[in-house]
């Protein structure tokens, strides 16, 4: 526990508590949105390596599907010829998940200095040359009480949160298995249907989920997770369209 203060807590108190002394009106909402982008920026090449990594994935795809094909009756030649695939063009399927994997707790320090930093008046967890503020005025823009939770404001906050983690999925869905020219499924891409349509499900799914519990989190949370996700939206925006000129 001490590490985790020391690593994780102890500095995002110190930036949000910097942040909202330093902004004109000590806005606690302005002070959330920079600390989100600072620790975007920090994590920044880890979530351009998910990106490359996730793209990849999506162009192996059709190898992957010639592979199925091949082995669709040997499950442990596919599995091994699918290893060597990976080997030979360099792809770790299990490296774009590393982002989130370091996220996590993060994403709990954020949670504990929204639900205990905002709530308190010891600030002595604070650095020698952060500003002592006294108070966190929580209210933000005017009627957003950001250590709040279930209310209007905050549902309105979790509702775009589950919108932008939508449309950020959604650039990352994997297409649908080919078919011939009757409609029906190519052999072997039968296993590729099942995990499109999961693909779909999950798409779907995380988003309202995101809705569901957003409402019930301090909305300072659910703000951190909205910008985050804006954040990660146009990486990838910028991202594919950088790929798109190359290409």
């Amino acid at each position: 526990m001490a590490l985790y203060d020391f690593l994780l807590y102890r500095p995002i108190f110190n930036l949000l508590v910097f942040f909202y002394d330093a902004i004109p009106g000590n806005d606690i909402g302005l002070a959330i949105i920079l600390v989100t982008v600072a620790i975007k920026f920090l994590l920044l090449p880890l979530s351009k390596k998910a990106l490359v990594n996730q793209k990849a994935l999506q162009q192996l795809q059709p190898k992957l599907e010639a592979l199925k094909e091949k082995y669709k009756n040997e499950k442990e030649k596919m599995a091994q010829a699918t290893m060597q695939l990976y080997k030979e063009e360099k792809i770790n399927p299990l490296s774009s998940c590393l982002p989130l994997l370091i996220q996590l707790p993060i994403i709990i320090a954020v949670y504990n200095v929204f639900r205990i930093g905002l709530s308190t008046q010891d600030f002595s967890a604070l650095y020698t040359f952060v500003p002592n503020p006294g108070t966190i005025n929580t209210l933000s823009f005017g009627f957003v009480d950001m250590a709040a939770s279930a209310t209007l404001p905050g549902l309105i906050l979790a509702v775009a949160a589950g919108l932008a983690q939508y449309f950020q999925a959604r650039m990352f869905s994997r297409r649908q298995p080919p078919k011939d020219p009757k409609g029906h499924l190519v052999k072997g891409s039968e296993d590729e249907s099942v995990a499109a349509i999961m693909n779909k499900q999950m798409l779907y799914l995380m988003p309202a989920l995101t809705v569901i519990f957003g409402y019930y989190l301090p909305a300072g949370l659910v703000l951190y997770w909205l910008v985050q996700t804006l954040f990660m939206l146009i990486q990838q925006i910028l991202f594919f369209r950088k790929d798109e000129l190359k290409g």
